[in-house]
């Protein structure tokens, strides 16, 4: 191969391709942590990141519809070195696009993104010591390719273009507009009537956004309906300690002369101090859901009921028959859901549906819901690396069968890592902690003088007694997402990577386990191989 500056060309193909030290798979919250770690940690690492869409945001450039807002709270959603200190606890999706796009500013990620570029295969050749990714333009369909040494995925674990979409009897025949949240661009649903069906985070967001009386648009009437209940909990808009808070700190800064960064002090205290906090609190309201499961069922019952109180809303729509946190628990701004309900613009309607008709969703003990729109918040449809191929040395490797170590690297495949973030935690969490590890792992590379790591799922104890050591990790059924229940997560079993039977092949859901594991922990241990 001709080489010229950080442009190849292969005189087998004639192809044009790219040369990076790291080559990043998406530009959302995943994505753009990753390439501010490495702006500021391997200045000398030239990396690239390829994003299929013509904006950054991921998650938030993708869903568009009314009210779409986060459903973990901001002080932990948001990066742990880019402060979010707005008050609100949840925040709108275009409020979150903004901070990304802020942050992919300040940190000088812009220019190393490509736009409208998909990732369709990912070749790793053990002679080159190196990945080859095949990029095809989403607008020209032109075919290029990418030389990395190291691959980080980051598109989350869902499919971009489309959500999961069922089938309904009689589907054809009905006469208005069925739409997927996914997909919403431009819907006219004033005063319309709205049926959405599904009891997630998604459906509990549009229903109080649909019939808000001071939004440009408002249905006439919206119904949800739920095959089976959903655990909801009601939290504070605004961070009121947050906000009293914040004028001290203000207060304070301006009195005190700033640090050598530039940076307020208190301010910065605050924020870490806030969000340790909140990190806690997540963790302590898991750990007491799955330890003592009915008293948690109690609380949030208890809750509910008295958000209920004086309506002829039944309890028995969020009363499900499920522990807390066997799915993920949704959490709804100062009571918006209910008070949605109690207003009589909305509804909610728990069973099964039987079909739709012309006008209507028929229900299978004969109700009929009037619809003039009908949103299918049922889900999301998973995939992989964006649906990128994957081949090491001619085979072809299937993700979904292979082990995740530390959740980051993927067992038996060299240079290469994806990033997953928590489901009982914001996402955010995780991905930090994992791209920090990454970190130390290119360091480590670095000091050793090699150039390809792999996580073997057969031990090495270079000839140590291995009395009660494992020497070989046995996979299990569970996923990299653990033993989450939801109905995408079960649908995708066979995609996502799988946890092994022992450490650091099991994925713990915990973040200070994490936090130790990932930051202090030795880099070199009897799985990974470095050549």
């Amino acid at each position: 191969m001709l080489k010229n500056h950080n442009t190849v060309i292969s005189t087998a193909t004639n192809m044009a391709t790219d040369d990076c030290d790291v080559l990043i798979i998406g530009a959302g919250i995943s994505g753009i942590a990753m390439a501010c770690y490495l702006q500021e940690q391997q200045p000398h690492k030239r990396f690239m990141i390829v994003e299929k869409r013509e904006s950054l945001g991921g998650t938030w450039d993708i869903f568009r519809y009314p009210g779409v807002r986060s459903d973990s709270d901001m002080l932990t959603l948001g990066y742990g070195f880019a402060p979010w200190l707005q008050s609100s606890t949840l925040a709108k999706g275009e409020d979150i696009k903004q901070y990304l796009k802020q942050i992919a500013h300040k940190y000088d990620v812009q220019q190393h993104i490509r736009y409208g570029c998909m990732v369709t295969q990912l070749t790793w050749s053990s002679d080159s010591k190196q990945w080859t990714a095949t990029i095809k333009n989403t607008q020209t369909k032109e075919v290029t390719q990418i030389i990395a040494k190291f691959v980080v995925g980051a598109t989350g674990y869902y499919d971009t273009e489309q959500g999961y979409q069922p089938q309904f009897e009689d589907q054809q025949e009905f006469t208005g507009q069925i739409i997927h949240p996914q997909n919403w661009q431009d819907v006219d649903y004033d005063g319309k009537d709205v049926v959405v069906i599904g009891s997630g985070a998604t459906a509990m967001t549009l229903v109080p956004a649909l019939v808000d009386k001071t939004a440009e648009q408002c249905a006439h009437h919206v119904t949800m309906i739920q095959r089976s209940p959903t655990y909801v909990a009601s939290i504070h808009g605004r961070d009121k300690l947050l906000e009293i808070l914040d004028k001290c700190a203000t207060a304070l800064d301006k009195k005190q002369p700033y640090n050598k960064h530039n940076k307020p002090l208190y301010k910065k205290r605050l924020y870490e101090l806030m969000r340790w906090r909140n990190l806690l609190l997540q963790q302590g309201i898991y750990q007491f859901a799955t330890r003592a499961p009915k008293a948690m069922k109690a609380i949030l019952t208890h809750k509910v009921k008295q958000a209920l109180k004086g309506s002829d809303v039944s309890l028995k729509h969020f009363s499900p028959s499920y522990d807390p946190w066997d799915e993920r628990l949704c959490a709804v701004p100062d009571d918006d859901l209910f008070q949605a309900l109690q207003s009589g613009s909305a509804d909610v309607v728990t069973g099964q549906i039987k079909r739709f008709s012309a006008s209507a969703v028929v229900m299978q003990d004969g109700q009929e819901i009037a619809a003039d729109i009908i949103v299918t918040a049922t889900g999301l449809k998973l995939q992989m690396l964006g649906g990128a191929k994957v081949c090491v040395d001619d085979t072809f490797i299937d993700v979904g069968d292979c082990l995740t170590y530390k959740a980051v690297m993927i067992g038996d495949v060299p240079n290469m890592a994806i990033l997953f973030g928590y489901t009982n935690a914001s996402w955010t969490l995780k991905i930090e902690l994992a791209c920090q590890y990454l970190m130390r792992l290119f360091d480590y590379m670095d000091k050793q003088n090699v150039q390809v790591v792999v996580a073997k799922t057969e031990a090495n104890y270079q000839h140590q007694k291995n009395d009660n050591k494992k020497t070989r990790v046995h996979k299990l059924t569970e996923t990299v997402m653990g033993s989450l229940s939801a109905g995408y997560i079960k649908r995708a079993q066979d995609d996502l990577p799988k946890q092994g039977d022992c450490y650091p092949w099991r994925v713990e859901h915990n973040y200070l386990k994490d936090r130790r594991m990932l930051l202090k922990d030795s880099i070199e241990d009897e799985w990974l191989v470095f050549a």
